[in-house]
Formats: structure tokens, sequence, C-alpha cells
């Protein structure tokens, strides 16, 4: 019965619609509410041995600022409460400042009968928040803080939403290039690299940002990612089944084909990006098990060999038909490819998931997927606007340019297996389309005229890479750019150490503020495009040694996505590698440093140098 009784009264409080709005001026602890109201409703509900706060006794709440770009959220929980990590949400309406994400201690792990798996938060919390501001003088500074708890007795009070002013004082605009009253969500995401993470930027453009400004920036972010190595295997995919049409493919017919694929490809991004966000899952590793990748590159070899001309059955002939030009398939190329080629996680994406995740906010996220979606496809409906006119119409020539696409599906492939085999055999996967080019390129051109001494030139070089290749993978050799170990500039690795748990987290940061150094986390995947890059490219520049000479740094390898994986993950807030994250001395996390997507080399140092080595 006090069971039934608990959830009576949370249900009587829901039906009354229960809002409590907070007052600039609260009146001071020593002074007698009222009876009247939220208390004398409470009152009422009291029976022997329920004794329920107030919530504004259970829950104290203030805000006060924390320098000139920082505000302090303080609550004081009483004894036998508690509040929700996942439910403090704050907001400002305010155009002269941007919001970073709340950085909050650790809480504590309870099964909520309620809501489930909860962080939860008992007798204080104390939580900051960076602010950007788009001005350097003093002013108010409105903020929307909301936040939800319960008694351990039994009762959950509804969400509280506190309307409170803190007045900053004067200090650097860390706007730069704005004028004061300036909209600080117009601007370029670099501007605010120094106080607010390109994430927690596009999260707040969407959740208060116009619109159209808003579809505008994610539209570009998509386009920026169309030119990375995570998205531009689509490109020989649609060239592909463009050319898979044959002679019959128009320009019209060509562009229909791409707008198709970029939209089956566009739609599944948004549907899966809101589904994976709102479940609290990564969104990569669900489409990155090793069967998946092995039978998507199965598919792809099926379609080279198709375009080989191969197969002389009817069921080849209608494999060849779907992957040359039914809208249906090429809809659903479009859609495989959204969950398994595209692996690339950045500021944009991330701040859509994270929009979708905390606030709900899934017209708005999606709207934002959708449109960093478009912005990838764009660069594929121009190849479907050109390869019309400069495909071939008849003769060999279009037997050659099917049959070099094909190669293109056998890289493909081979670019899928090797994020599942090992990296020597990878180089033994890379010289079968490489041979069969020069196969092609040497044997196709012979007996025609006109210049095709450069494709056969180039067959050439394709035949002596591939055997590079062959030989590489023979004496060890790991790297595709320099297959033949001997000649392989081996540069200096960094001395990550693995960690694989939450645990493990703790205890290196705990050893680490102890000897006063800072910390790397590196969060990356054997599947992860953009993470072999930063290894390649960012973590082997010697400024970025230079910089990371004194801290700990940390790699958790997230391939497998288990338990202790996606506790790591739930952790940080992170849904997908590559992301890294940087602890000061002091054992706090420098949230407005967090790097999220690959980052070149001199961007990557001066970001360290802030976050580890900040001027006194």
């Amino acid at each position: 019965m006090t069971r039934i009784r608990h959830i009576s009264t949370a249900l009587l409080l829901m039906s009354v619609g229960l809002q409590v709005q907070a007052q600039t001026a609260s009146p001071a602890p020593s002074q007698a509410a009222p009876k009247g109201g939220i208390n004398a409703l409470l009152d009422s509900l009291k029976t022997s041995g329920d004794d329920f706060l107030p919530p504004d006794r259970a829950f104290r709440f203030d805000a006060l600022p924390d320098g000139t770009d920082r505000v302090r959220l303080n609550w004081e929980i009483a004894d036998g409460y508690y509040l929700y990590r996942a439910r403090i949400r704050v907001m400002t309406p305010s155009t002269r400042a941007q919001l970073g994400a709340p950085q909050m201690p650790q809480g504590q792990i309870k099964t909520d009968e309620y809501f489930g798996r909860q962080e939860v938060y008992h007798h204080e919390l104390v939580a900051t928040v960076p602010v950007v501001r788009a001005t350097g003088g003093a002013f108010e500074l409105p903020l929307q803080v909301t936040y939800q708890g319960c008694a351990d007795a039994g009762l959950c009070y509804p969400p509280i939403t506190k309307d409170v002013t803190v007045n900053l004082s004067a200090g650097a605009a860390s706007l730069a290039g704005r004028s004061p009253g300036s909209s600080a969500l117009s601007g370029h995401p670099g501007a605010a690299v120094d106080g607010v993470a390109e994430q927690d930027w596009f999260a707040s453009l969407i959740r208060s940002g116009n619109p159209l400004v808003m579809l505008g920036w994610f539209y570009l972010a998509g386009l920026v990612l169309a030119f990375t190595p995570c998205v531009l295997p689509m490109v020989p995919i649609l060239s592909g089944i463009i050319a898979g049409g044959g002679r019959s493919v128009t320009t019209t017919r060509a562009l229909a084909l791409s707008v198709t694929y970029v939209l089956g490809m566009a739609l599944t991004y948004t549907l899966a990006g809101i589904a994976c966000a709102a479940a609290g899952r990564q969104v990569q590793a669900v489409f990155q098990q090793w069967w998946v990748l092995a039978l998507f590159a199965a598919l792809f070899v099926v379609l080279a060999l198709s375009m080989f001309g191969l197969f002389q059955t009817r069921i080849a002939n209608i494999s060849n038909r779907q992957s040359a030009g039914t809208f249906g398939g090429v809809a659903v190329m479009g859609a495989l490819s959204a969950l398994i080629v595209t692996t690339c996680v950045g500021p944009a994406l991330v701040g859509a998931l994270l929009v979708i995740s905390q606030t709900g906010q899934m017209a708005r996220g999606g709207a934002a997927l959708f449109a960093m979606s478009i912005g990838m496809g764009t660069p594929l409906l121009v190849v479907g606007a050109s390869a019309g006119r400069l495909l071939p119409r008849a003769g060999p020539w279009m037997d050659l340019v099917k049959k070099l696409f094909g190669v293109m599906m056998l890289a493909v492939a081979a670019w899928m297996l090797a994020r599942i085999v090992p990296e020597r055999v990878a180089l033994s996967l890379w010289a079968v389309p490489a041979l069969i080019l020069a196969w092609l390129l040497w044997s196709q051109t012979r007996g025609h005229s006109g210049a095709t001494w450069g494709l056969r030139a180039a067959g050439v070089i394709a035949g002596l890479y591939g055997v590079a290749l062959t030989a590489g993978s023979a004496l060890g050799g790991t790297d595709p750019l320099a297959p033949i170990p001997a000649f392989a500039a081996r540069a200096h690795e960094l001395p990550f150490r693995s960690i694989k748990s939450v645990a493990d987290l703790d205890r290196e940061i705990a050893q680490a503020k102890a000897q006063s150094r800072g910390v790397l986390v590196d969060f990356s995947a054997d599947w992860c495009t953009s993470c072999k890059e930063m290894e390649r490219y960012t973590f082997t520049d010697p400024a970025v040694q230079a910089a990371l000479s004194a801290a700990v740094l940390l790699r958790a390898n997230v391939t497998q996505n288990d338990a202790d994986d996606q506790a790591l993950l739930k952790r940080f807030g992170i849904f997908g590698p590559p992301t890294i994250a940087f602890y000061g001395a002091d054992g706090q996390e420098r949230t407005q440093y967090r790097v999220v997507g690959y980052m070149k080399a001199p961007a990557f140092a001066s970001r360290t140098r802030a976050a580890l080595h900040p001027p006194p």
C-alpha cells in the first residue's frame, strides 16, 4: 500500500501540472515558507512516516559567476534525495553569449525503478558551465536551468526549471570578430575554439539558433566531410552504378540516379542517427561488426565481377541491373553506404546527436543531420550530373570504363576488409585491384590507335605497385603508402597506455594528478579511418609530440563495443571515435578543448598546448 501511495503521489503532482519557476531573488532559508500553493499541496499529501520535502527544500539551487567566462551551479541536496545527471540542462536565451557543456563530477550509479540505470548525485552537486562572450564588458547573463530528482522513499518530482540571472564581470571577448550584441550563433565555429568545443557550438546552434543559419552551417559541415577518406569511397560506388548502365545512361538519368542514391543515404543517415542518439547507442559500432563488413565487401566483389562480364546467368543479370540503375536498388545502395561506408565522426554530427539524446529535440536535430547528409552527397550529385556527358556512348571504350569502375569496386572491398584483417593481409588485398588495373590498362588498349601510351604507362606503374604490395606483405610490411619495410620511414610513436574500463581511467587520472601531470585520452577503433589519419599524420608531428612530452597518454580502443567500452563512452558522452579528451594537472577534464574527428597537426598542437599548458 505504501508503494501504491507513493506512485499516486507522483501522479497527482503531475496531474496538477506542477512546474517550479525560480525567482531571481529567493527568500532567505531562515524565513518560513508560506503555507500555500506547492507547499500546501505537499503538506496535504503527507502522512505518518512520509515527510516529503517541497522541491526547493529538497534541492536548494543557486548560480554564481566563476570568473569572467564561467558560471558555477550549486545544488544542496537534502539527505534521502538525489538528482539525475542526465536530466540537468542549461540554456540561455541571450544572443551575447554561448554556453559550453556543463562540467560535472562523477556521480553514483543507481538502478532506478522508473528510469533504469542512471548516474545520480547525493548531498551536493557543483557544476561549472563555460561561457563564450560576445562582448568584453560586464553584462547580465540569463540562464534557464532544468533538473529533476527523486526521494529515496519513492517520490519523484517533475522537472524543475529555474530562470536565474548571473552578473558576469568585464573580461576579454571570446567571440573574435563580433560586435557587441551580435548573434553568437551566426559565426564560424572556429571562433569558439578557446571557449566552447566545436561540438558544443553546433549543439547550441541546434538548440537556439536561427533555423536557416543552422541548416546552412550543417550543410557546409557535411560538404567538408565529403572530401574526407571515410566518405570518398562513395564516389566510385555511385560512379560504378552509373557506368553499369552502359550506353543507355543519359545525363538526366545519371542525375536522377545520383539524387536517388543521395536521398537514400541522407534519409538513412538521419533516421539512424536519431534512433541511435535516442537510444544512447554508438552509431558507428552497430554496423562495424566484422561479419557485416565482410558481407558488404563480398557484395562489392560481386558487383565488380559483374562489370568484368564474368556472370552470364539470370541471377547475375538481375544483380547487374540493380547495380546499373534501377531506382530501388540505387536507394538501397545509398542506404547501405550511409550505414557502413560513412564512418566519420565530426563536431557537427556529435552536436546533433548530443541535442537529440539530451533534450529530445528530434525535429531540429534530425533536420540538422539531413542537411549535413545532403552536404556530404553534393559532390556525388556533381558526379551524376557530369557522368552522362563524360562516359563514352559506344564501342570498346565503354567496356573499358565499366571494367575500370569494377576495379574501383574491388578497391572499396579491400578498403572495408582492411578494417578487420591483420595489416599484413591488408597489403595483399590492396595488391588485387592494383594488379587487375595493370592488366586492364595494358591488355585492353592493345591495338587501339590514339594516345594509349599514357594508359599503358599507368598500367606499368599500377603493376609495379601491386608487386611492391605483394612483396611488402611477405616481408612484414603494414603501410600501403610504403609497402617495403626497408624503405618505410619509421616515425617516433607516442607511448600510449591502453585502458579498458572506467576503473582504469580513474586510476590513471589519479596517478597523473598526484604527479601534477596533464592527461590525453584517445578514443580509437580498428575500423575508424580518421583514427588512422590521426596516428599517421598528427601524432607523428614533432610539434604535437613536443606539446605532449610531459603528459600521460591513454588510449581506449572501443572496437569490440563491449560493456566496458560502452561504459567509457557513456562516461564522456561520446558517440564514437575519433574523440580526444584532455585533463589538466588538477585531474579535471578541459571539456572546451575536446577534439572530435580528424584534426591536422598544427591545429592539434595549438589545441594541446592550450589545454595542457594554459598561460598563468
